[in-house]
């Protein structure tokens, strides 16, 4: 539904090779799928949110949506935002204050190119509030609107063309915490219930591990790593994925073998530790073992039979009710861990901490 071939965009900054803000990115969202282009600020997400939209001109590569050739750099070919089959919802979700709740969702049909009826109008307005389950505030003002029925109202003029895609730049980042857990819940439900092709914008991980089906995570205008929420996180390709989605332990060494299942082992300053190496690194390599803080195993008792037990002590232990948060002192590292809350633990007593090697990976230092 969605195509991007070798994207590139630069804005000028008065030097001659001006700044690359998309560095000849391609990916491709299937139908009906929620797709989302996570990343910290600066990394070109936004960027390309809005040359799909044709919002922005790109300096470069191809742009296909619903089959329709919208951009080529090749061929001169840039169809205008207007007539793209697209619906769109901002950070700031851009409503018109001074309407009611009924002309907002209009506007787009009475300034459209295509002439459409007051009947029409009617009957379309009314299907896209009731599909963000607004039905009955046609004659609210929009100041009258709660943060959350705000972006809903938002969704509802982004729907009522009845776009083949939906292009969403943060939408969630203006609401309370308690507020923005909701509306991830109701978002991802009316996405799965209207089957549309989505494109989603944020910086949060926990919105894109929730709601997405594919996550392309960026980092300085290039796809860094592009999976599934669970292979994203539960197997980064590079240090800055692991550092971006979620919390990691970091254990610098070196690698010592490989064997033939991707799993091998790494001499570190506190011992040796088998885990996962990623594809490409050897012996003598320089890596950092990542492994995650809810995958540690903290022993009262040493273990017997299991691999990468090492001697440690409980540096910092905080109680948070749902899980005990940790920290352990190896000889030279200290890892951060989630424990069970029933883990009775102090300040400087002696453990064993297990990290199970197909839950640890060795990346490229």
């Amino acid at each position: 539904m969605i195509e991007v071939k070798g994207l590139v965009k630069i804005y000028d900054d008065g030097s001659n090779a001006g700044v690359k803000a998309v560095d000849e990115i391609s990916f491709t969202v299937e139908e009906g799928r929620f797709y989302t282009l996570l990343g910290p600020s600066g990394c070109g997400k936004t960027t390309t949110l809005r040359c799909i939209a044709g919002l922005e001109k790109a300096n470069g590569g191809e742009i296909i949506v619903a089959g329709q050739k919208v951009y080529s750099a090749n061929e001169n070919t840039y169809v205008p935002a207007y007539r793209r089959p697209i619906g769109m919802v901002f950070q700031s979700y851009a409503i018109w204050p001074h309407l009611t709740v009924f002309e907002n969702v209009a506007f787009p049909l009475r300034v459209g190119k295509e002439k459409v009826s007051n009947t029409e109008v009617k009957k379309k307005v009314t299907t896209a509030l009731e599909q963000v389950e607004l039905g009955g505030y046609e004659d609210r003002m929009a100041t009258q609107l709660s943060g959350g029925q705000q972006q809903r109202l938002a969704l509802a003029r982004a729907l009522v063309r009845e776009p083949k895609v939906l292009l969403l730049d943060e939408p969630l980042s203006n609401l309370d915490a308690k507020l923005r857990e909701r509306m991830r819940f109701e978002l991802r439900e009316l996405q799965r219930r209207l089957r549309i092709t989505t494109l989603y914008v944020t910086h949060d991980q926990i919105e894109a591990l929730s709601m997405s089906n594919v996550i392309a995570v960026m980092n300085s205008g290039v796809i860094a790593q592009e999976g599934g929420p669970r292979d994203v996180y539960l197997a980064p390709k590079s240090k800055f994925v692991a550092n971006f989605i979620g919390s990691t332990n970091q254990l610098p060494g070196q690698v010592i073998s490989v064997g033939s299942d991707a799993m091998g082992r790494v001499r570190t300053e506190d011992g040796e530790i088998a885990c996962a190496i990623l594809e490409g690194l050897k012996p003598g390599s320089n890596v950092v073992v990542v492994v995650r803080p809810e995958s540690l195993n903290v022993h009262l008792q040493k273990p017997a039979n299991s691999a990468n037990v090492l001697d440690a002590k409980i540096g910092a232990a905080m109680f948070l009710g749902e899980y005990l948060d940790c920290t352990v002192e190896l000889g030279h590292n200290v890892l951060q861990t989630h424990q069970r809350h029933t883990l009775e633990i102090r300040r400087g007593d002696p453990v064993w901490v297990e990290l199970p090697p197909a839950e640890c990976m060795a990346l490229p230092a």
